[in-house]
């Protein structure tokens, strides 16, 4: 047995299961053994691969061809002829016909082959040429994952335990198909690895980077599936095939459990169940405090089948919908009418309930095939977002257009992202009325949505009493507040406990930004990490917010944490967490003042859930 090893909690649960190993470069490569009557099949795939990635070099060469000097171009086709080499060529069929590998494998093992020889040369000029073989590397994995589905492959374990909680499940990354309940191990999971992540058989994630707020986490949490990220070497200790343990309350793996281990996570799991078992009977009764004060409890969702999981969560509208889902890994743009009918299915499901819509958070790990993203240094602070809408003005109007047309069927929101000054806002609105006027003018239904922003850049928390004047709502995003405040990437393992949302400073700036909303009587809601999080949720309920959206999964949890404080109390512990210096002491605060409450949501081992007459 190997563990505990120790990590993040990314989502809550406990599950049993075997590993499905994902060895990674750049990104998350399945390394799959194939039999004889696949390889062919396989040979057939990388071809098919090589054409595709020809093909959209070639359409890039088409698109720039009058504009990009003939050194340029020249690099384009040159890029052509090495997806073509017949040495690259010759070496995956013999990884493939040879060793028996996935295509995948087999164009990882052979590209890397040939970047240790360009690694050998003295010629720095030549050695820097191994870029542009990483580059024709990394398009053919794409290719590849675009590519149809690999055949199914052979149960990963006969031996596979029963799973110990019933649990929603995704589709592995990368088109891997698997038959047995599977945890999935890698180094990382990018957002393209989660974005299909809806059926079976996916029942857990272990990461060895992320933190909790991370993407992994994230999608790990609405989709209800265990995780445990920041798990530092994890992937050389698994072997695929291997029974793992994912303790996602307790941020804890074990591999190769004793029976002994696996028979308490087993129970762990049960009590975990029966727990939430418990919450959820109670989902229809009304969120709010001890004392009677109603919170409004929303949810975040990137997907129909979210919202409805959602609402029967109890959420009581739709606090954020992540729209660049529609945007990554496709070859065309989304149209106008495939987005307006997207948009109009939630409405329609969540009606009479709000729905927020965010525009388009393209940029920085998020990749569209047909936006032109820029390559920058350090993307996160980059041309994304709102940045990236402004930029292309066309484009975004059509996804305005498309939620105007939705919110004539139903309380539809709109809300922009990493607002940094009040011009943008002004520039959007302007935007919003031109689509507003070209769809009277085709005589289209449509309505004037409300246009609210989400405070997550600290010049715009800093400067929320003007915001407040223009905007017509708030939503605080403390995941990217938290990362741009205190200058610590949010999916760093290393800084994890630096970027803390308890940090004195992200408690002025949600403070700021909740009363310049009260001043300005506009809503305000929170829909960061912090809005899932019991002892934060309570804290924040004490600094004057009273709508909280969150994962579908955390709604009854919180819904509980709440209905254990009177107002009274949550505002004199945040009176008394503003006045410390540290995050350190905040969480100390938390801990001796409201944790023992709420132990049962804590991941302590006593899931008892108190009877009302004792909260």
């Amino acid at each position: 047995m190997v563990g505990p090893l120790d990590g993040i909690a990314g989502a809550p649960g406990v599950v049993v299961a075997v590993a499905l190993v994902l060895e990674q470069g750049k990104g998350s490569v399945p390394r799959r053994s194939i039999l004889s009557h696949e390889k062919d099949a396989e040979l057939a795939r990388f071809r098919e691969a090589v054409e595709e990635a020809q093909l959209q070099i070639g359409e890039v060469h088409g698109r720039v061809a009058d504009t990009l000097p003939e050194e340029h171009l020249k690099i384009l086709e040159a890029y052509q002829s090495m997806l073509g080499d017949p040495t690259l060529a010759q070496a995956v069929q013999d990884e493939v016909v040879v060793k028996g590998r996935n295509a995948e494998w087999a164009v990882e093992v052979a590209v890397q082959d040939i970047l240790r020889q360009f690694d050998a040369l003295d010629d720095p000029y030549l050695r820097e040429r191994r870029h542009d073989v990483e580059f024709v590397g990394e398009r053919l994995m794409r290719a590849l994952v675009a590519a149809q589905p690999l055949p199914t492959a052979p149960k990963l374990a006969t031996q596979t335990t029963p799973l110990a909680r019933p649990i929603r499940r995704a589709t592995p990354p990368l088109g891997v198909i698997v038959q047995a309940p599977t945890v999935v191990v890698a180094r990382d999971l990018s957002p393209a690895d989660t974005a299909a992540m809806m059926r079976d058989p996916i029942v857990g994630f272990v990461t060895e980077v992320g933190t909790r707020t991370s993407h992994t986490s994230i999608m790990a949490r609405a989709l209800e599936i265990p995780a445990v990220v920041g798990v530092s070497g994890v992937v050389g200790h698994v072997r695929t095939g291997d029974l793992v343990v994912v303790d996602g309350l307790r941020g804890q793996v074990w591999v190769r459990p004793t029976p002994d281990v696996t028979a308490k996570a087993r129970a762990r799991a049960e009590r975990f169940v029966s727990r939430n078992q418990v919450l959820r009977s109670r989902h229809r009764e009304p969120a709010a405090l001890a004392c009677g004060t109603r919170i409004s409890l929303l949810a975040n969702v990137e997907l129909p089948s979210e919202a409805t999981l959602a609402l029967e969560h109890g959420a009581e509208g739709i606090g954020l919908y992540r729209t660049e889902f529609l945007y990554i890994d496709r070859k065309e743009l989304p149209t106008e009418d495939e987005q307006y009918e997207l948009y109009r299915t939630i409405a329609q499901l969540a009606a009479p309930r709000p729905v927020t819509l965010r525009t388009f958070d393209l940029g920085n790990d998020k990749l569209a095939t047909k936006v032109p993203v820029p390559d920058e240094a350090n993307p996160a602070l980059g041309t994304r977002a709102v940045r990236l809408a402004l930029r292309e003005p066309e484009l975004f109007l059509v996804q305005l257009r498309a939620m105007a047309r939705a919110a004539a069927h139903g309380d539809v929101k709109v809300m922009i992202p990493m607002v940094s000054h009040l011009d943008e806002v002004r520039a959007v609105r302007r935007l919003m009325d031109r689509a507003l006027a070209e769809l009277a003018a085709e005589g289209k239904p449509h309505r004037r949505p409300s246009l609210g922003v989400m405070i997550e850049v600290p010049s715009a928390a800093v400067c929320a009493d003007l915001f407040a004047r223009e905007a017509e709502f708030f939503s605080l995003g403390t995941n990217d507040l938290v990362q741009y405040a205190l200058a610590a990437d949010r999916g760093s393992h290393e800084l994890a406990r630096l970027a803390s949302s308890f940090d004195p400073s992200i408690l002025r700036l949600v403070r700021m930004t909740v009363k310049a909303a009260v001043d300005g009587n506009i809503p305000v809601s929170v829909c960061g990490a912090m809005a899932s999080d019991p002892l934060a949720a309570v804290l924040l309920v004490g600094m004057g917010v009273r709508s909280l959206s969150m994962e579908a999964a955390a709604i009854v949890e919180i819904k509980e944490a709440i209905r254990r404080f009177s107002l009274e109390e949550c505002e004199a512990l945040a009176t008394e967490c503003r006045a410390l210096a540290t995050a350190s002491e905040v969480e100390m605060a938390l801990a001796e003042s409201i944790a023992p409450r709420l132990s049962d949501m804590l991941g302590a081992d006593d899931m008892t859930i108190p009877p009302p007459q004792a909260w």
